[in-house]
C-alpha cells in the first residue's frame, strides 16, 4: 500500500514496533517545542496528603491531574486523574480523608514499558505520538508529566487538550 505525504509531514519511528509514525498537525508545529505550549506549573502532591487536598487543589486550578511525588526527595512516584478519583469516591472505594496513596496511579519503574522523559525541549511531533500510544504499545495518552532531562525535577503537565489547543491557534 503506498501513501503520498504532504510536504512538512513528520514521521517519527515507532521505539517499539519499528513502524513509523506519521504526525497529523506537523505542517503547523513548525519547530515548536512543549515549551510553547506553556504547560502551567505542576502541582504535586505528597502520598500521605489527603484526598480533599487533591481535590480541593485541583478544582482550585482547574486540573485534571496532580503529580505525586515522594515528600522527601520529590521523586516522581505517579499522578492522580480527577475523574478517576471522583470515580472512586462516588463507589465509596476511596474517602476524602484517605491518603492520595490509596487512589493514585503509581509509575512502573521496572518491567512494562520504557517511561518517555517529555521536556520543554521535546519537539511537539514526539508529544504527539506519544498521546498517540506510539511508545506504549498502541495505547494512547491523556497526559504527560514534563520533567527536566534528569527527571528529577516535575516542570509542568502537558495534555492532549492543550496540544490541540496549541493547533487550533496555529494557522496551516
Amino acid at each position: 500500500m503506498t501513501e503520498t505525504l504532504k510536504a512538512g509531514t513528520h514521521i517519527v519511528p515507532s521505539p517499539l514496533s519499528g513502524q513509523p509514525y506519521v504526525s497529523k498537525w506537523s505542517s503547523r508545529y513548525r519547530g515548536a517545542t512543549v515549551q510553547d505550549l506553556e504547560p502551567p506549573a505542576a502541582l504535586s502532591l505528597n502520598p500521605t496528603d489527603p484526598i480533599s487536598l487533591a481535590l480541593v487543589s485541583a478544582y482550585e486550578r482547574d486540573y485534571t491531574h496532580l503529580t505525586v511525588v515522594d515528600g522527601e526527595t520529590k521523586a516522581l512516584l505517579g499522578y492522580v486523574a480527577m475523574p478517576a478519583l471522583q470515580a472512586q469516591l462516588e463507589s465509596g472505594a476511596v474517602g476524602p480523608e484517605d491518603p492520595v496513596s490509596r487512589a493514585m496511579t503509581r509509575f512502573r519503574r521496572k518491567g512494562g514499558h520504557r517511561y518517555r522523559v517529555i521536556t520543554l525541549a521535546t519537539p511537539l511531533e514526539e508529544l504527539e505520538a506519544f498521546f498517540e500510544g506510539v511508545d506504549h504499545g498502541g495505547q494512547p495518552q491523556e497526559f504527560a508529566v514534563v520533567t527536566d532531562e534528569a527527571r528529577r525535577f516535575v516542570l509542568g503537565v502537558a495534555t492532549r487538550a492543550d496540544l490541540e489547543e496549541f493547533v487550533k491557534r496555529r494557522p496551516a
